[in-house]
């Protein structure tokens, strides 16, 4: 199979995975909330959902109806013999997944309505997050995030004097204001530095470091620790019930930053964290990452 196939079938792949099968750390961390829980209401709540992913795991089914916006992460090794073909082949295969998995068609085209497909006419969509590294592998991340966790992620400048104090207000307000829009429990992602765009890209591949994983930086996962217990203090709950856990985890990646401000990223996901992983070596040879058991 030429190479560019092998990238193309994986890349379908990866899409039924990551909306169909949940990593494993999403279904310990809700499943340990639900062994620990004794409201009857939360505890009803979790389990439903616990047996959501059961079920989309078992028919290999969307584990929720919203399938997000297709993007990929891309780890592109300089030595890879496919470079600029593929986009083309990543088109090709939300085009494939859109009806072989199924997963719903939500690229809406500004002038003609939705595509139908997942791809936008412009061949912006599926979004592409590249980095090139020294390797003759190609690694691709698959991150389908939907509209309702979109809508309540949040940006914001802050001024310098307000210090990481106020970058620790800013994501608390940020998710009460969300409030159970998004269907909590929530995993949050933070990514604070760079410029506006910086930010929000760094909250979001803050989301891929998984559950229970903290900051190298022992400050940051001070913080990150302390972001979840404050969080979950506010009572959102479990779908917004007032009971049960409002975040799993939250996730913060830091950068470099300009002296006038501190842009902070807070990029939401609902308990469907949905992602999966796959290097890809230029003799075709396909390893998924993400999904080990």
């Amino acid at each position: 199979m030429q190479l560019e196939k092998v990238v193309e079938e994986t890349a379908v792949e990866l899409l039924r995975i990551a909306v169909s099968d949940l990593p494993q750390p999403i279904y310990d961390a809700l499943s340990k909330w639900l062994d620990k829980e004794s409201n009857p209401i939360a505890k009803s709540q979790l389990k439903a959902i616990i047996q959501n992913i059961d079920i989309a795991r078992n028919t290999q089914q969307p584990c929720c109806q919203d399938t997000g916006v297709v993007a990929f992460f891309i780890e592109l090794g300089e030595d890879f013999p496919v470079r600029a073909r593929l986009r083309d082949a990543l088109i090709k295969a939300t085009e494939r997944a859109t009806t072989e998995i199924p997963i719903r068609p939500n690229a809406v085209d500004w002038f003609e309505g939705n595509t139908g497909t997942n791809v936008g006419k412009q061949g912006k969509i599926p979004w592409l997050y590249w980095d090139v590294v020294p390797s003759d592998a190609l690694t691709l991340t698959a991150m389908p995030k939907g509209g309702g966790s979109t809508n309540v992620s949040n940006f914001g400048l802050l001024k310098p004097v307000e210090g990481m104090d106020g970058i620790k207000r800013f994501v608390i307000d940020s998710v009460a204001r969300a409030g159970a829009r998004g269907c909590p429990p929530y995993v949050v992602g933070v990514g604070v530095g760079g410029g506006e765009d910086m930010c929000m890209t760094l909250g979001k591949k803050a989301l891929l470091r998984g559950i229970g994983k903290r900051n190298k930086n022992e400050e940051i996962a001070k913080i990150e620790k302390q972001l979840v217990n404050a969080i979950n203090a506010l009572e959102i709950g479990t779908m917004g019930l007032g009971v049960g856990p409002t975040v799993l985890d939250v996730n913060i990646e830091i950068m470099a930053r300009h002296p006038a401000s501190i842009p902070v990223g807070v990029v939401i996901s609902c308990w469907a964290e949905r992602y999966a992983k796959a290097k890809i070596s230029k003799d075709g040879q396909v390893t998924y990452i993400s999904h080990k058991r």
